[in-house]
């Protein structure tokens, strides 16, 4: 892309003509000061992705932030006001609007950080050139370190030496990977690698939460696979997850992205990254403080994909569906196809007429209640639990055709 063509994509963006946006940047600069979008937004435009949401950056303070945001009409709520961080609330969008800064010395994570009016200073604390561009309210781009050409060829590069910025936080080492899975192209850039190499071990200092959060958003990002590829071969993957990963397994799932959406959701990922054993899926959750209805989810996925794997054809879908439900049966099938995607064509074959019947078939219900018993005059108690499962076999062993009617007609023909 040309750069007069970025200049115009930048312009003609409709998210920095809304209104909502525009109030802010009025609001804001008073004073002799300026306000930029900063980062995935302007990304975002430049590479045709969607934008989610929108950091501004400014000059101004962020006490001078509230109080003109307020005076505006406009909702401003201190989220991060300690580190100069304001989210405004215009047209109801938030805006996180964040005073320039630079940082003076870095312990880690924690850096002292001192307010500034150098944009350029202001760039040089963020992570990769790519994410250092900034609009301003005409659409006029910025680029004081000149990461417009990185943006453009989708080169992800730090800013600055990559083992100093690594060193600073290391959870940079696993957004390099993630921001390479959602926009790169080619190779890693090799000095960036070679530092998250030599880094690698600052991994073990990052808390579950930092670690979690990150690896769900690189998992549903489009080049996941090649990303995690390297990361495994770099002896990343390992420490972060705390096992081994079955690579080869996870690219065949993700050439599956075109046929199903599923197979960027993180849980299945991990399910066919990580599953060897149940147990190592346990592992998984805690490692990376999942919640429990991704517990869940993984489990019933795991459950399922064990199931096809072990039976010598393939069950009915009615029954698959029944006992592990839509989510469970999708998630299990396109786990087992892709652990299985290199051997027989024809299982594959299989698998894959199944997929669509398991996406749009009826989820049977087991039509028949304790209630219903107990006004047919069965006492409550556990036999009726017992007369329950009984009913459920026959319903089962129907192909779930009996109707309530006629399961009750078996049940009271007894009292």
């Amino acid at each position: 892309m040309a750069i007069e063509t970025a200049q115009q994509r930048l312009r003609n963006a409709e998210w920095l003509h809304a209104p909502g946006i525009q109030a802010v940047f009025s609001a804001v600069e008073q004073g002799g000061d300026t306000a930029r979008v900063v980062g995935g937004a302007v990304r975002n435009t430049l590479l045709g992705h969607p934008v989610p949401d929108i950091d501004i950056a400014t000059t101004a303070l962020p006490q001078e932030v509230m109080k003109r945001t307020a005076e505006a009409g406009l909702k401003p709520i201190g989220t991060g006001i300690d580190h100069g961080t304001v989210t405004v609330v215009s047209g109801g969008f938030p805006y996180e609007v964040t005073t320039l800064r630079e940082d003076v010395e870095t312990f880690g994570r924690q850096a002292r950080v001192v307010f500034g009016r150098d944009w350029k200073r202001d760039a040089e604390r963020r992570d990769f050139t790519l994410n250092a561009l900034y609009v301003d309210r005409n659409g006029e781009l910025h680029d004081p370190l000149g990461g417009l050409d990185d943006c453009l060829e989708r080169r992800v590069r730090f800013i600055g030496d990559p083992d100093t910025r690594l060193r600073e936080d290391y959870l940079r080492i696993l957004r390099f990977f993630r921001i390479f899975a959602a926009y790169g192209r080619g190779d890693m850039d090799p000095d960036g690698l070679g530092a998250c190499r030599r880094q690698r071990d600052g991994l073990r200092h990052l808390s579950a939460e930092r670690i979690g959060h990150e690896m769900r958003r690189l998992l549903q990002a489009p080049l996941a696979a090649a990303a995690l590829r390297v990361m495994n071969d770099s002896g990343l993957w390992e420490i972060a997850a705390g096992g081994l990963a079955r690579i080869e397994d996870y690219e065949a799932l993700r050439k599956l992205d075109d046929l199903a959406p599923e197979t960027r959701d993180p849980e299945l990922g991990l399910v066919v990254l990580a599953g060897f054993v149940h147990e190592d899926l346990d592992r998984v959750c805690d490692r990376f403080r999942l919640s429990n209805a991704e517990r869940k989810r993984m489990m019933t996925a795991w459950s399922a994909a064990k199931r096809l794997k072990q039976a010598e054809d393939l069950p009915a879908a009615s029954a698959f569906l029944y006992e592990f439900g839509r989510q469970g049966a999708l998630d299990g099938l396109l786990a087992v196809w892709s652990m299985r995607s290199a051997q027989d064509s024809a299982e594959a074959d299989a698998l894959a007429r199944l997929l669509p019947v398991l996406r749009s078939g009826p989820v049977p219900v087991f039509p028949v209640k304790g209630a219903d018993l107990i006004a047919l005059g069965h006492p409550p108690g556990p036999a009726l639990g017992g007369q329950l499962s009984l009913l459920e076999d026959t319903w089962r062993h129907s192909g779930f055709t009996l109707k309530k009617e006629e399961l009750l007609a078996r049940v009271a023909c007894e009292f």
